[in-house]
């Protein structure tokens, strides 16, 4: 990217989103971790019956770790677009920043983990439905042409 490049609000939006669902990682994983009965945020144990976990200490680890702090360090790739050599061996999008393509990653993830919960839990719920929908919607924003100028790479055969 160059520095004269400028920023599309697709981008801010971005930069929202991963903000948004890390504020809400973090506070559930904490609130799990605090109170691993689930009671703190009115979940009961029965919800747990389809699951490996007698408590929710390792799905809140999970949450923390994963949709939490990973989607704060790749907001930190997105805003500073830091030279992560080590990300380029985890992505196919050579062209790209490597924080895009984790983007990318962090939306499958989302998905993938409401996916699980549901199953697990044997129910839908509206909050369910809203961080299903922030997944397809971070995808949606990462995948934006306008978006993927953006994190374009001017020297692209250097990361590689």
């Amino acid at each position: 990217m160059t520095s004269a490049t400028k920023k599309p609000g697709a981008v801010i939006l971005l930069y929202v989103l991963h903000a948004f669902l890390s504020l809400g990682a973090v506070a559930g994983g904490l609130a799990l971790l605090a109170d691993p009965s689930g009671e703190m945020l009115g979940m009961p144990a029965s919800v747990l019956e389809r699951s490996p976990f007698d408590n929710f200490v390792i799905p809140g680890l999970l949450l923390l770790a994963f949709f939490g702090l990973l989607p704060l360090m790749v907001l930190f790739g997105l805003l500073k677009q830091p030279q992560w050599r080590w990300g380029y061996r985890l992505t196919p999008f050579r062209s790209l920043h490597a924080s895009w393509s984790f983007s990318l990653y962090i939306g499958f993830g989302l998905i993938i983990w409401i996916l699980v919960q549901t199953y697990m839990m044997d129910a839908v719920s509206v909050i369910h439905v809203l961080y299903t929908s922030l997944g397809l919607l971070i995808q949606i924003v990462t995948l934006l042409p306008a978006v993927q100028r953006y994190f374009m790479l001017d020297g692209c055969a250097e990361r590689s």
